[in-house]
């Protein structure tokens, strides 16, 4: 299944604009790298999976001066990936 989602705020730049529209495909693996949608706090957020170990995720904003995520909340589990983006393609920073 796809998803259709709205970038919001400047965690993802420059990769991903505030307002940019992502699709993404619904899927719960991931690896280091995949631009992915999670859940936390009840909220969806796109991030970039920076590590995978024991069935849990550290996402990473690819603007660290503007993003909330693993660094505040820590690592959270496979589970809480909803989505990889597909669309657009984005390559790893750095």
């Amino acid at each position: 299944m796809l998803l259709l989602r709205r970038v919001v705020g400047d965690s993802m730049l420059p990769a991903l604009a505030a307002d940019r529209l992502v699709v993404a495909r619904r899927t719960r693996r991931s690896r280091p790298g995949d631009v992915v949608i999670v859940r936390h706090d009840g909220l969806e957020k796109i991030k970039r999976v920076a590590q995978v170990s024991d069935g849990q995720v550290f996402v990473l904003g690819d603007n660290p001066g503007h993003s909330t995520d693993s660094r505040s909340f820590g690592w959270l589990p496979q589970s809480a990936v909803v989505a990889k983006v597909v669309w657009p393609k984005t390559r790893v920073q750095g």
